[in-house]
């Protein structure tokens, strides 16, 4: 996919006008390289300059001076790439920003692919690539509890306690495997009940990671949220409240929304992605029906849903209804959380079916329960604690693990069918590739393609 002899630079500042901007230079000929076009102030030369220093210097060829520089000085293995590497900061003129890159291409070096940098680190060893994609979730993070979860799988994550699990796993296999040399003489080096301990082990823990993945994921992109009811629940009053701006059209005329509205809104670091729509009611009105039939969608594809009522739908049993048809279409994972509104219009009074679980009482209009309201939304994600301290965030890990996971079972099953070690190898070695795959142990040119492309030029 790359040359590894090549020396590579790009831009690692956003392109465009900026106070500085910064240009990293990484390969093996990156101090050669620069050296044409970099001459120190105080006599020092770049060549015999220590790692983790900062030289002060001119960007200068053929005696036109182009800008005053500092170049920051990291010597391999012990810098990102794990190559020598150099960071041109400049100012953050476009004009001397394209020299510089020019210069450098004149120099020798070539112009770094997207994620290249980050690459070289996975293919040096500096980080593995499950690491790897946490910086680009790092840099794609847009609130602190995605920022949180980049952060713990960039220190290692799940991946140091996958390597633990693969090295246990590892282990057995060489003694499975090593009496097929022995088979003609009927011995066991593997023990098959510790064997069998083993992978129960490894798939409560396989479980727990691949099931986290719904957690994660919401954390990561944002917790949907389908504000649904009956034409005029108080749905858009309920969103405007929630994110203290007039976001959504608001009248008293039914079927008002005919289309889903979204908008964002961070409570205790967690995104939420807030979704009105219309409101579920049987309508001849071509335009609202397909309002309506994406109001479902939104349901079907929410992790969240509030329900809103009003204390007489509660009072009647149309709530019930109401509930109930709402879960038809909701997901098995889906939370439905039923929101009694209008309380400053007509109090509640009676029995709520134990079915719809605990009902908020709240005030669009007057902000009466909003804060009960998003303490409940935070509730609903503190159940990433149960996972314990990791989560997994990724699609390819998350197919990673349930191959791992039918593997694993595929093995139990072998075990008690008493199968021969030649076919429980087999399984254990499937089982040990799909670990592998997510710290990059095994994997292929177009799967590194496909993740290191998606990373920005100069990362």
């Amino acid at each position: 996919m790359i040359q590894r002899d090549t020396t590579i630079c790009a831009l690692a500042t956003h392109p465009g006008m900026a106070a500085i901007a910064v240009v990293r230079v990484s390969g093996p000929e990156a101090f050669s390289i620069v050296d044409k076009v970099f001459r120190p102030y105080g006599g020092k030369k770049l060549l015999s300059a220590d790692g983790y220093t900062i030289l002060f210097g001119k960007m200068e060829r053929s005696g036109v001076k182009l800008d005053e520089v500092l170049v920051s000085v990291f010597r391999g293995p012990h810098s990102y790439t794990g190559e020598d590497t150099l960071e041109i900061s400049c100012h953050g003129s476009t004009f001397i920003q394209q020299e510089i890159l020019q210069w450098l291409y004149g120099a020798g070096a070539i112009p770094a692919q997207p994620g290249e940098f980050t690459l070289r680190a996975f293919l040096n060893g500096k980080i593995d690539l499950s690491q790897a994609e946490a910086v680009a979730d790092l840099i794609a993070s847009e609130n602190p509890a995605a920022h949180a979860l980049a952060i713990k799988q960039l220190r290692g994550g799940f991946g140091d306690e996958i390597r633990r699990l693969r090295t246990e796993l590892l282990n057995f296999l060489a003694l499975v495997e090593l009496e097929l040399d022995f088979s003609t003489e009927d011995v066991e080096f593997a023990n098959r009940e510790q064997l069998q301990q083993l992978v129960n082990t490894l798939l409560v823990v396989i479980n727990r990671l691949r099931d986290s993945y719904a957690m994660g994921n919401v954390l990561k992109q944002g917790v949907p949220v389908s504000i649904v009811g009956k034409p005029n629940a108080g749905k858009s009053t309920l969103l405007n409240a929630l994110l203290k701006e007039d976001r959504a059209i608001v009248s008293p005329i039914a079927g008002t929304t005919r289309d889903t509205v979204e908008d964002v809104l961070v409570l205790g670091g967690v995104a939420f992605r807030f979704i009105d729509t219309a409101g579920l009611r049987e309508t001849d009105d071509l335009v609202e029906q397909i309002g309506i039939e994406r109001s479902y969608k939104s349901i079907r594809q929410a992790s969240l849903i509030l329900l809103l009522v009003d204390a007489a739908d509660l009072a009647q049993g149309e709530a019930l209804t109401q509930y109930r048809l709402v879960a038809e279409q909701a997901s098995p994972e889906a939370r439905i959380q039923v929101v009694c509104n209008k309380i400053d219009q007509q109090a509640f009074e009676g029995s709520i079916p134990e079915e719809m679980g605990k009902v908020l009482t709240i005030s669009a209009k007057e902000g009466i329960g909003l804060e009960q309201l998003e303490e409940a939304l935070l509730g609903y994600v503190q159940t990433a604690r149960e996972h314990g301290d990791h989560l997994v965030s990724n699609a390819r890990h998350y197919s990673a693990l349930s191959k791992a996971s039918e593997a694993l079972q595929q093995v139990l099953n072998g075990l008690a069918l008493g199968l021969p070690g030649d076919l429980l190898s087999r399984d254990l070695r499937d089982t040990l590739d799909a670990l592998s795959e997510i710290t990059g142990e095994v994997t292929h040119d177009e799967v590194l393609g496909t993740i290191f492309g998606k990373f920005c030029i100069g990362k």
